[in-house]
């Protein structure tokens, strides 16, 4: 079945293009937050793990429009292509690089948008229209006049509710495996930051440490190994996750490394600590840690360890100066113990991990699927 095609700013309220200059960030928490191009990924916009700037500034960055829940973002360079629903009340701005699509909900439905960005067809359109010797962007002209199949509006209904239920069991799962997370942080912290382990009562404190506990340099706990170059037009779609200082940038066929393991920011996000509870392709921007020298324990240590940056040029994690931070061990026996108590905790979110996979390959194979008409929904 072929959909009429039309010019995507004919059909939403909004296409504006973010201000193409640098945003002054403040180094502590307001109500007004900056989306970059690393906080729009698999078809979701993360409004959380953002910096933070003045009202002034806000109010500045925002004279095109202000993003709200239910917009689509689209990142015009590194990396092109990829597409973000906003799904959060956060008072949020568009960041360097980025493009915002504001659906006319008598011509367009916003789920529906975002999916048909994502589909080969619209992918590909996007791509070709890259340009630039060293790095792929779009031009804002491009972004507004970019073709998309429109087909009746309760034909779109029906397709993102078909897609976005996929996409709310994987979101879910995600939202279940972060409050897990943070349950074993606390219990870190609850044992070795606030001291108030199993026993404390019955062990002396001297100058500020618990007695037994002794402070080593990172050197002698662990290795930190560099990650391979992996470009993202080289890498083969597949399960393994591909990390950057960022996090998860994209995925791969073939793993670096047998996890689990742990991951160290070395350029752009500096001393960013990731754990990978699957086999993992870590890049040239991160070290990473092998499965025989990474633990609960080492991972939130590293958590709380604060690493400077160290390069002037571009911001970087020096790994001998990583190396002589100190990390406060205690006893064998309260380590062990404290393995014992996060490791059900870690097995679930594996285990949520894992379930996602399916879910996602399976929302992959339906979208171009429904996007063609081959399926009728």
């Amino acid at each position: 079945m072929k959909w009429p095609e039309v010019p995507i700013k004919d059909v939403c309220l909004l296409a504006v293009d973010c201000v193409n200059k640098t945003a002054h960030v403040v180094d502590y928490e307001t109500p007004y937050r900056m989306l970059r191009t690393t906080n729009v990924r698999g078809g979701f916009v993360d409004a959380e793990n953002t910096r933070f700037v003045t009202e002034e500034t806000f109010l500045k960055w925002t004279r095109r429009g202000i993003p709200q829940k239910g917009d689509v973002i689209l990142t015009r360079e590194a990396p092109l292509g990829d597409i973000g629903r906003l799904t959060s009340d956060n008072t949020v701005f568009l960041g360097q690089r980025l493009f915002m699509y504001r659906a006319d909900p008598e011509r367009l439905n916003s789920e529906y948008l975002a999916y048909v960005l994502q589909s080969p067809l619209v992918q590909g359109r996007i791509k070709s229209k890259g340009f630039g010797a060293t790095v792929e962007h779009a031009r804002v002209g491009d972004c507004e006049n970019l073709l998309i199949p429109v087909p009746d509006l309760r034909i779109q209904e029906r397709i993102g509710e078909t897609l976005s239920a996929y996409d709310d069991l994987i979101e879910n799962n995600k939202r279940r495996i972060k409050l897990l997370e943070e349950s074993a942080r606390q219990l870190y912290k609850e044992w070795f930051v606030r001291f108030r382990f199993p026993g404390h009562e019955h062990v002396k404190i001297i100058d500020g440490v618990p007695e037994g506990w002794k402070k080593k340099p990172l050197r002698k706990l662990l290795t930190l190994n560099y990650g391979k170059a992996l470009k993202a037009e080289y890498r083969i779609p597949g399960n393994i996750p591909v990390y950057g200082s960022s996090g998860v940038v994209g995925t791969h066929n073939k793993p670096l490394v047998k996890g689990p393991g742990m991951i160290v920011g070395r350029k752009g996000n500096v001393g960013s600590i990731f754990w990978s509870h699957l086999d993992f392709f870590p890049i040239d921007t991160v070290y990473f840690v092998s499965a025989d020298e990474s633990n609960y324990f080492i991972y939130y240590a590293l958590l709380h360890t604060v690493f400077i940056s160290t390069d002037v040029a571009v911001p970087g994690l020096n790994r001998d100066f990583a190396y002589s931070k100190e990390i406060l061990i205690p006893t064998e026996t309260l380590i062990s113990d404290f393995e014992e108590s996060v490791a059900p905790i870690f097995k679930q979110c594996d285990v949520l991990s894992r379930y996602n996979e399916p879910l996602a390959k399976a929302r992959d194979l339906l979208l171009p699927k429904l996007m063609s008409g081959e399926i009728a929904v």
